[in-house]
């Protein structure tokens, strides 16, 4: 029995320097790179790369075979599916180093990211939004937008429990109500 508050599978990788909040499991094959935080709660799956220099708040769910690269942070409740990708430079060369051109990407709290998404660096992903399986993301993201396809549109809105919200902007499952500010802003009405 291990006497730290989180698991890590004995075929992980740790290096020095990370963070790992309690209650967080790490699974097969993951390897954690230095100056990396992951928050509480949050769960690791198998081939996860993560770091150097990545932050991840509490209770987030990285899926299997993900590369969290220099510059991404993960907000707290942030969902990203299995095979998706972040990108870090925007015109990759095998043959010209461009490792001091790596591109923040930034994902707000409670955002979900499908299965095999990309997300290209440099842009930010709002609160409660969620991007379809396979969508190509090339700019930001707004809250609680419905994003699908090649590059990413948004196709409709979906509530922080994400449900796809109808014409009536209320959450199917929970009644919470919500209100379109402007064409691409959509906030909860009693937030």
């Amino acid at each position: 029995m291990s006497d730290t508050p989180y698991f890590i599978h004995e075929s992980a990788y740790v290096d020095k320097d990370v963070e790992i909040g309690e209650g967080s499991k790490i699974w097969h094959f993951v390897h954690v790179l230095p100056n990396t935080k992951i928050g509480r709660g949050c769960v690791l799956g198998q081939n996860v790369m993560a770091g150097p220099h990545v932050t991840m708040g509490d209770n987030c769910k990285v899926q299997n075979n993900v590369a969290l690269y220099k510059g991404v942070v993960l907000e707290e409740g942030v969902f990203c599916g299995p095979s998706c990708v972040f990108t870090n430079v925007l015109t990759p060369r095998a043959e010209i180093e461009r490792k001091d051109e790596f591109g923040e990407t930034l994902v707000k709290r409670g955002a979900t990211i499908g299965a095999n998404a990309t997300i290209v660096c440099g842009n930010t992903l709002g609160e409660y939004c969620m991007v379809g399986a396979g969508a190509v993301v090339t700019r930001d993201v707004p809250a609680y937008a419905l994003v699908i396809g090649t590059p990413a549109k948004r196709i409709g809105w979906v509530s922080r429990t994400g449900d796809r919200l109808g014409q009536d902007l209320v959450c199917p499952r929970t009644g919470e109500r919500y209100e379109q500010t402007a064409p691409d802003t959509l906030r909860p009405v009693d937030a």
